[in-house]
């Protein structure tokens, strides 16, 4: 009888042990998550990112995005990681109801508040906290919702930038193919080069086109102010620095009409002219160089590293040395 009691009990416990593992299991992950509608990034026109350090707001006008009442061109890289991240926003796991959001990051000194529009219509809100201790996702709260969320993806630092990090730095750019002429002024001396056909008729070349009695057929190649050649890798590594120029900053306290006597003018021609000029330092000890664009409406600074690369690009073309 005392052990046939003895089970009874132990039976008892084990009913009891396998009740409340379930119902507690039950408990922790019987919720239903909030489906969040996928939203295309072409219908988004306004964005807006608040934090405690300030606010900023981008605007797509013409299907350009622009940043802040002055409408400078944003970087059009970033602002696509943003869309992305508008767009697609999906949760995947409740984290907290208990309302305690300083361990999230998701208090209102640590917080991101992002809104997204398509016209007047707000269509996008949610907080964005720290990125979870995996990487893997990041702590988020939705509009009108108490409950902290884990949402797929560590995205944080693209809501993060301040206006100067959203800015488009690129402020030199052409279709290479479609140049025709180079000019670079420096110390009064100018490098001009042409894109012409040219017409191989020496060596081996020469003689063929006399016993066939037909001429080379005709290279296009970039050829100086004297009619020579110039190594067609020179010119390329020179133009390929210069494509897609990306300043260090903007100088946003100034005209580019205030800019006198560049120390370099490069003028490059083909469909349209395109053009840029860099100014002396202010100082010796400066470790920048002002300069303006025909492609960009604001001065900006170029790096000494920038500079010496042009240096040695047009030296390699031409030889020209600085006194």
């Amino acid at each position: 009888m005392k052990l046939k009691k003895e089970y009874l009990i132990l039976t008892a416990v084990m009913v009891a042990l396998i009740l409340y593992l379930a119902l507690h299991r039950s408990n922790r992950t019987h919720y239903t998550l909030p489906k969040i509608s996928s939203i295309p990034g072409k219908h988004i026109s306004k964005i807006e990112f608040k934090k405690a350090a300030g606010t900023v707001v981008l605007n797509k006008k013409d299907n350009i995005w622009n940043i802040g009442p002055k409408e400078y061109p944003a970087d059009s890289d970033k602002i696509e990681d943003i869309l992305n991240v508008i767009e697609n926003l999906k949760v995947t796991a409740l984290v907290s109801e208990s309302k305690n959001y300083v361990r999230y990051d998701l208090n209102p000194d640590k917080k991101i508040h992002v809104r997204a529009w398509q016209g007047e219509s707000l269509i996008r809100e949610f907080d964005i906290g720290k990125a979870a201790a995996t990487y893997q996702h990041t702590f988020v709260k939705l509009a009108k919702d108490p409950n902290v969320y884990h949402a797929r993806g560590d995205f944080r630092q693209n809501f993060d930038p301040t206006v100067e990090d959203l800015r488009d730095r690129t402020v030199l750019s052409f279709v290479q193919k479609d140049l025709r002429e180079i000019k670079i002024a420096r110390n009064k001396k100018t490098v001009a080069l042409d894109l012409k056909q040219v017409v191989e008729a020496n060596g081996k070349k020469k003689d063929a086109a006399a016993k066939t009695g037909k001429s080379s057929e005709p290279q296009t190649a970039w050829v100086d102010t004297n009619g020579k050649k110039v190594d067609a890798v020179k010119v390329g590594r020179l133009l390929g620095f210069l494509n897609r120029l990306e300043c260090e900053a903007y100088i946003d306290d100034s005209k580019k009409d205030v800019f006198k006597d560049p120390v370099y003018a490069v003028t490059l021609q083909g469909p349209r002219e395109h053009s840029l000029s860099i100014f002396a330092k202010e100082n010796k000890d400066e470790k920048t160089y002002p300069a303006v664009s025909s492609e960009n409406d604001y001065p900006f600074l170029l790096s000494d590293t920038q500079i010496d690369s042009l240096k040695a690009n047009i030296d390699e073309i031409k030889k020209v040395k600085e006194k």
